[in-house]
């Protein structure tokens, strides 16, 4: 899959806000997607993840979007060097993650990011970012809440309540299985919110968390303890 980042990557965070804020004009929060593929992005962290030079493994795990069986598998490892910042999470893990989507052979249909889109300070989550560089229609499926006010949604599987920032909806707290804890979808590019909800409860028949970040997870742990 071949990728071109549009910007330099960030030694400070004043330089990481300003791409964002460069960025973020290009999202597009709307649309539709029928894919027949689907890929789940995470990265694990060696310790606490908190240091400022951090061994990092990203895995890019692809599925079948009707059997959600895996089709292809693409990981990477690295060295975060940027600084843990809140908002700025993704520059700790693009660069490793970047060089995982380049590995794979096919693009997916659709990316589904273990984190927040629109749901984001500065409007431009990891999500978005990921969705910015790669053209593809991308989604942000969190385990918890970053920022906004919501209400509880209701206990059954598909119930939802909007996430609230300065009086936008910038997510969607969706419950994903009867009875367990929701997560928390927003849009990352070129698909509405409305459908990204739909999406990830098609990726979650079983589980609190989409199949997508349940592999992608897997796998990036797996690597990481074995480099």
């Amino acid at each position: 899959m071949e990728i071109t980042v549009p910007h330099p990557w960030p030694g400070t965070p004043a330089e990481a806000e300003a791409i964002q804020n460069e960025l973020r004009g290009r999202v597009e929060a709307s649309g539709s997607v029928a894919p027949r593929t689907v890929a789940g992005l995470d990265v694990s962290y060696a310790g606490d993840g908190g240091g400022a030079r951090t061994r990092v493994a990203a895995a890019a795990v692809v599925l079948d979007a009707a059997t959600l069986d895996v089709v292809e598998e693409s990981v990477a490892v690295g060295m975060s060097d940027f600084p843990y910042v809140p908002g700025l999470f993704a520059f700790r893990e693009l660069p490793t993650l970047v060089e995982a989507l380049r590995g794979l052979s096919a693009t997916p249909g659709l990316l589904v990011c273990d984190g927040y889109g629109l749901a984001h300070p500065r409007r431009f989550g990891l999500a978005c970012h990921v969705g910015i560089i790669t053209g593809l229609p991308t989604i942000g499926i969190a385990k918890t809440a970053f920022v906004g006010a919501h209400e509880p949604p209701g206990p059954a599987r598909g119930d939802q309540a909007p996430l609230l920032l300065d009086g936008v909806e910038v997510g969607r707290v969706l419950r994903t299985q009867d009875g367990v804890k929701p997560v928390f979808v927003s849009v990352g590019h070129r698909v509405g919110l409305d459908e990204a909800c739909r999406l990830a409860l098609a990726l979650a028949p079983r589980y609190r968390l989409p199949e997508t970040t349940r592999r992608a997870d897997r796998l990036s742990r797996d690597r990481l303890a074995a480099a």
